[in-house]
């Protein structure tokens, strides 16, 4: 059923929208940010700078964002859906022509005041559109070939402008998150079994093809794989983060060497101990307990997003607010997997804990279509 089929007088207006925030998302997503505050305060040597402190004033403007989309209708966001995804597909291409190159790729936007990363846009504005479409599309015809076909290009649009850069962690991030949107949406298991099929056939091309001019993945991409089956092989060059990360995970036993004696971080062992490798510093240092704490919390996020859905009467909002709370658990879970050894290093972030700008504003701007979606969705008359 439609959101404008609802009578507006059960919807909250004013300063009653306030009172209907999901507070317990609210005080979540500040305790997952305050662990990453303290982390990136110890990886510092105990000191503010020179990440938590950047880090603190991103997360303040990252929540003001959220309670601002928070208040806004969220029939405005659903309407908005397309041109946002225009607008950030526009800005890949635009990092394909004049983008700024760090570590060797080519992902980032330089604003002067701080590196817009436009896959991260991407993700948050593909969930969007999938949702308005699946609103808009007469349940019945969701399993239709033709219907199908329409998002599976919407999906693989902005992931093919992503693997150029190249970015094949968030480019598999974007595969993934349009078809759980997908599924939610009710798609028939039968295309996932296909496309199951398919990326088996395609994993075993990129090995077969490996060497030769045809091969999908660059150099670097297929040491990284190689490092996730065997990373004892080259434990001094291509292993040397994964088996740093492993050590760190291991000596930090069940409650962990306390904060900032954490030696493998303090000795600088652990490369991007500030970003994609900081969950191993949070192991190191507080131990199983401290780990399984945060991954608790991560969860509560997920599990919050998840009951507000399922109790939203409107498609696009159920739809938009399972998209996004699927994207934030594939964030924690293949960061999770990847300084674990359990995944490939594909160079994901941990979500509101690892250093970072346009991942935070973006991730808490998407916090905020959530928001909107819990504050404004019918709840029938008093």
């Amino acid at each position: 059923m439609s959101y404008l089929e609802y009578n507006r007088e059960t919807i909250p207006t004013g300063f009653a929208k306030v009172l209907y925030l999901n507070w317990a998302l609210v005080v979540l997503l500040i305790a997952v940010a305050g662990v990453g505050f303290l982390m990136l305060f110890s990886v510092a040597g105990g000191s503010l700078s020179p990440w938590a402190e950047p880090q603190m004033k991103r997360f303040a403007l990252g929540l003001t964002l959220m309670f601002l989309i928070a208040m806004v209708p969220i029939y405005f966001w659903r309407n908005l859906a397309l041109l946002a995804y225009i607008a950030a597909l526009l800005m890949l291409v635009f990092v394909e022509l004049f983008g700024s190159v760090g570590m060797g790729a080519q992902r980032w936007i330089d604003l002067g005041f701080m590196q817009l990363q436009p896959s991260e846009l991407a993700k948050i504005t593909l969930v969007m559109l999938l949702a308005a479409y699946y609103d808009w599309l007469d349940v019945g015809k969701t399993s239709h070939p033709f219907y199908v076909l329409i998002p599976v290009l919407l999906i693989l649009i902005p992931t093919i402008l992503v693997l150029r850069q190249p970015d094949l962690g968030t480019a598999l991030l974007l595969l993934v998150g349009g078809a759980m949107v997908m599924f939610c949406a009710g798609v028939h298991w039968l295309y996932f079994a296909v496309v199951a099929l398919i990326g088996g056939g395609g994993v075993f091309s990129v090995f077969a093809l490996r060497g030769t001019a045809w091969q999908f993945l660059k150099d670097y991409q297929y040491r990284r794989i190689d490092t996730f089956l065997d990373p004892e092989s080259d434990p001094l060059g291509a292993g040397y983060h994964i088996t740093q990360s492993k050590i760190a995970l291991g000596s930090g036993g069940w409650t962990g060497r306390g904060l900032m004696e954490g030696t493998q971080s303090r000795l600088n062992f652990l490369p991007e101990k500030h970003t994609d490798f900081i969950f191993t510093t949070l192991a190191e240092e507080f131990g199983f307990v401290g780990g399984v704490s945060l991954l608790m919390l991560y969860i509560g996020i997920v599990a919050f997003c998840v009951v507000s859905a399922l109790k939203n009467k409107d498609r696009f909002s159920s739809l938009l607010t399972l998209g996004i709370a699927g994207a934030f658990f594939l964030y924690f879970a293949v960061n999770m997997s990847m300084v674990m050894g359990l995944a490939p290093v594909v160079g994901v972030p941990l979500p509101l804990v690892s250093y970072g700008g346009s991942a935070m504003l973006v991730l808490m701007a998407a916090f905020g279509l959530v928001q909107s979606a819990h504050v404004h969705r019918p709840r029938g008359r008093a």
